[in-house]
């Protein structure tokens, strides 16, 4: 790693950033302490004492659901790529989270709270009554470590910038504190340091995006001629020369399958049994929406920081993609408002992170470790999700700094390719677990394989001209797995109703 690129910020810059970073550790400190309080077994830890208000779940909800990737790291997809990765992230995406967010969460909250599950596996398992399936998806979840290595390389670039530290330090401090700190709180600490996050990142989205207003003082079409002479194809709305937005397939389909299936997350889907009642959906529903409507806009920034390094490079060094906002925000912002910034942006990572650590340990613990080692059960269920969390967090130091030494294009490629496969065989499961009374499990296990398996074998076996790149587009190879997995599925629920 060359050194010349982590003496980003000035000695302010580092030293108001070191200030935050005690205060922010101070007040996490104080929530979890708090939480820890609350948190007497496995349960709490999971869902929390049950009943918050439905204004603190909403924030929870659009902090988890927009990360590091939607602040840090998609931007610099947009800085390379152009109008077609803002029409692709940017609108279609998350119009169609926001429908499918509508459409699973009054239907999962009135199942969801009648099965008592306190995890995503557990939900299935229950609902098919299955414990092969429970542990199916326990072993799958394990795919979602691809997406705390995401954020964990998001928050290691900008707190590395911002300190000019080595990024080792840096990923070794953060991975220590945060899986720390998340062996005692669990849900009842996180809904509202994910509240706090939320307020902050919303401030920091209208921050960023207001932060390129020079950019348009020959108004919309002085910038668009501005990006048009760094590069023609930043301008156009699909992108052939990219590797994620050639054509409409890829920018409107892919992401309209993407977008349906990815609140079929453990952490996104879940959040709904926070809530007191059902009467608080509504209310919970809208805070979410309008907060991630802004969160997904400040893709836009990658647009800004192409424009401050046209040819993508800083004092004569190329900047990897993960790095530009980094970047743009150390040069753009002075140390006072690049210290909200930061916060914001250690937010957006942190809110996710949590969620993550906590849904992803408690599966392991509960669904995977205690039914296969009954042995375990001499342990209470709380210890043995320290042990888990312990050992997730040295998986995920290690890959995480393989990602900063050797990213292929980005860590996002990485990320996407663990999650999409995830959410590609939790969705069947899901959509047909609420709204169908009588499935047989096969049928949905068979779907479920079938998604998994499609999504890696149209990757890694170069399935269709769109995967014919040094790196591919993970979003085309899910979204035709689960389009696949949906018919699959209906084809063998039909076929079993002619029996009945």
């Amino acid at each position: 790693m060359k050194l010349i690129l982590y003496m980003f910020a000035s000695d302010t810059w580092s030293t108001y950033v070191t200030i935050l970073l005690i205060i922010y550790a101070i007040v996490i400190i104080f929530f979890v302490v708090r939480g820890m309080i609350k948190t007497k077994d496995i349960n709490d830890f999971a869902i929390g004492s049950k009943g918050f208000p439905a204004w603190a779940v909403g924030l929870s909800l659009a902090a988890s659901m927009t990360s590091a990737a939607t602040f840090i790291i998609n931007p610099g997809f947009i800085a390379l790529y152009g109008f077609s990765g803002i029409i692709s992230f940017g609108i279609v995406m998350p119009i169609a989270i926001f429908a499918s967010l509508i459409f699973f969460t009054k239907a999962f909250q009135k199942y969801g709270s009648t099965v008592k599950a306190v995890t995503m596996a557990q939900w299935i398992g229950k609902r098919y009554d299955s414990k092969a399936m429970t542990i199916f998806f326990a072993i799958l979840s394990l795919l979602l470590i691809t997406f705390i290595v995401l954020i964990c390389v998001g928050l290691t670039q900008i707190i590395s910038k911002s300190l000019n530290m080595e990024p080792f330090w840096v990923l070794l401090g953060l991975v220590v504190f945060v899986f720390g700190y998340m062996m005692f709180g669990g849900a009842n600490s996180m809904v509202y340091t994910n509240s706090v996050q939320a307020i902050l990142m919303f401030i920091v989205a209208i921050m960023l995006l207001a932060s390129g207003a020079d950019y348009f003082s020959e108004g919309f079409d002085g910038f668009v001629s501005t990006l048009k002479n760094i590069d023609p194809n930043l301008v156009e709305p699909t992108n052939e020369e990219s590797f994620l937005f050639r054509d409409y397939f890829e920018i409107i389909f892919c992401q309209i399958v993407i977008g349906i299936a990815i609140v079929c997350q453990p952490h996104i889907i879940t959040k709904t049994l926070f809530l007191k009642s059902e009467k608080s959906v509504n209310q919970y529903l809208v805070i979410a929406i309008i907060c991630m409507i802004l969160f997904f806009l400040v893709v836009i920034v990658g647009l800004y920081a192409r424009i401050l390094f046209p040819d993508l490079t800083l004092n004569g060094d190329p900047l990897q993609m993960d790095e530009l906002v980094s970047a743009y925000v150390v040069k753009t912002f002075t140390a006072g408002a690049g210290v909200i910034i930061v916060a914001g942006l250690i937010s957006a990572g942190l809110s996710t992170l949590e969620n993550l650590i906590q849904s992803l340990s408690t599966t392991i613990s509960t669904d995977l470790i205690t039914p296969l080692f009954p042995v375990v059960k001499k342990i209470s269920g709380v210890t043995l999700n320290k042990i888990v969390i312990v050992a997730l967090a040295i998986a995920s130091f290690l890959l995480s700094y393989d990602q900063i030494e050797n990213p292929n294009v980005s860590v996002a490629i990485f990320a996407q390719n663990g999650v999409y496969a995830y959410f590609a065989a939790a969705f069947v499961p899901v959509l047909f677990g609420i709204y169908f009374k009588k499935v047989k499990k096969t049928a949905v296990f068979i779907a479920s394989f079938s998604a998994v398996a499609l999504h890696f074998i149209i990757y890694y076996g170069r399935i269709t001209e769109y995967m014919q790149e040094p790196v591919n587009n993970p979003g085309v190879s899910a979204a035709i797995a689960i389009v696949v997995s949906f018919l699959i599925a209906n084809f063998l629920y039909l076929i079993s109703k002619k029996k009945e």
